[in-house]
């Protein structure tokens, strides 16, 4: 009889080492968005929805810079199996480049065009003037942001997560510190609202750059990344990234287009689902601090065991990892009832606002089971293991066969905004029959490393 748990004690201790400085580390990073969001809450509707839409675009850089991060977790993680600290010394100087190209790029559209950027999710005026004055400034975080998440990425691979929860925490006080000042007007400075709010994130992110560039350069001894390796190219392996990590980008930008078009399709309703949309969405990623967490962790675990060569144990890791993932959305779910209208309450909103945030708080109670198991699977078994190409694919059909269609088709039938939100939230629920059955047939473990030749 096949066991239902493994019995590998190194298994359970590797993952409460990584998964609790990762969940530490998701949990400040949300109450820094939790902090932004309840200050901004109180200057009204227009600030709230405004700051949500200027920061689509971040969760757009996000999102592809996950992709980069996650192809630095994938290959180094590998080798870091066996031990190769040469070559996972060239994938981070890969992954850096990479890394810092994208947020220069995002910065420049965006210093040069937020008007344009904002119009894109909605026609409010009173939304696009606040968004517009977030993003002139927010941009400029985004090249930090990019070189920082390289970097923590690159940290975790090698299984030393604890100094991104140094860093995020270092954020958590500089950011919420200089909010609480800028956007009130405190200690004899004026007060500057939105614009404030993005001033102190900008000065967080710089922050955050030093910090872990300094870890990497004098503390770690591990990998021992120095100037000089980011001048080098090794083309064998820059090759061996982009075939790897085309598929986790693509992934990402799908997953992308996915958010883009919530926000699209939500943004031309009232201000007050648009206001709803935005505490439904701080919410819920109450549940990603917890599912990245241990699902980012199984995944340097899955990663490191592939690149070892031991793969008999993975099959019990991931019966392990499935129901461990499955009882964590329940308690997720269980948590989300007893938060919402304490929640809610502590934001300065109309009572219709209030009331879609209930609603949208309601669909997320039943989709967080399904995301907590199928992403956490998805992400920490099987993109982890090796099949790069699954999860892309997976998420593809979905996207574009049943999310964002259904969501406009009951979007212009008139649908209520809860049923519209449902929709865009529904694939959380189905991909977990794909992912079920991918994983009982145990073809997505594939050693990505090369054999060093002299």
């Amino acid at each position: 009889m096949k066991k239902i748990f493994t019995d590998d004690k190194r298994f359970y201790k590797t993952l409460i080492t990584l998964a609790i400085p990762m969940i530490l580390q998701n949990l400040i990073t949300f109450s820094v968005g939790l902090a932004d969001n309840m200050m901004i809450g109180s200057l009204g509707d227009s600030a709230v929805s405004g700051v949500y839409m200027g920061n689509q675009i971040q969760i757009a850089l996000q999102v592809l810079s996950a992709g980069i991060e996650a192809a630095i977790l994938l290959i180094s993680s590998q080798y870091w199996g066996k031990r190769d600290t040469e070559s996972i010394r060239k994938i981070f100087s890969i992954g850096l480049r990479i890394s810092a190209i994208l947020g220069l790029f995002f910065t420049t559209v965006c210093a040069v065009f937020p008007r344009q950027v904002i119009s894109v999710f909605t026609k409010e005026s009173g939304v696009i003037n606040n968004g517009v004055e977030y993003l002139s400034i927010i941009c400029f975080t985004y090249i930090f942001f990019c070189i920082t998440q390289a970097l923590i990425a690159s940290m975790r691979s090698v299984e030393s997560a604890k100094v991104g929860m140094v860093v995020s925490f270092c954020s958590l006080v500089i950011d919420v510190t200089l909010n609480y000042i800028l956007i009130f007007g405190k200690l004899g400075f004026r007060a500057m609202g939105v614009r404030g709010a993005a001033v102190a994130t900008l000065i967080a992110r710089i922050c955050e750059t030093i910090i872990i560039s300094t870890y990497v350069r004098f503390v770690d001894k591990k990998v021992q990344l120095r100037g000089r390796d980011l001048l080098k190219l090794d083309r064998t392996l820059l090759k061996d990234f982009i075939r790897y990590g085309l598929p986790l980008v693509a992934g990402q930008l799908v997953w992308g287009a996915n958010l883009m078009a919530n926000s699209i399709i939500l943004g031309h309703f009232t201000e007050s689902v648009i206001t709803a949309t935005s505490l439904a969405n701080t919410i819920n990623s109450l549940m990603y601090v917890a599912m990245n967490g241990v699902s980012g962790s199984i995944g340097i675990i899955i990663g490191k065991t592939v690149g070892s060569g031991d793969i008999s144990r993975i099959k019990e890791y991931a019966r392990t990892t499935q129901l461990i993932l499955l009882s964590l959305g329940v308690v997720i779910s269980l948590v989300f009832l007893a938060v919402r209208d304490p929640f809610i309450s502590f934001y300065n909103i109309t009572e219709e606002s209030a009331d879609y945030a209930k609603q949208f708080i309601n669909v997320l109670r039943v989709t967080c089971i399904g995301t907590c198991y199928q992403a956490g699977s998805l992400m920490g078994l099987i993109k982890s293991g090796g099949d790069v190409s699954f999860v892309f694919k997976n998420d593809t059909i979905f996207v574009f066969g049943v999310v964002i269609p259904s969501a406009i088709i009951t979007s212009i039938c008139g649908c209520p905004a809860w049923v519209v939100y449902a929709c865009l939230k529904c694939d959380q629920v189905l991909k977990c029959i794909p992912a079920f059955f991918k994983i009982r047939r145990y073809n997505w473990m594939k050693n990505l490393t090369r054999t060093n030749e002299k």
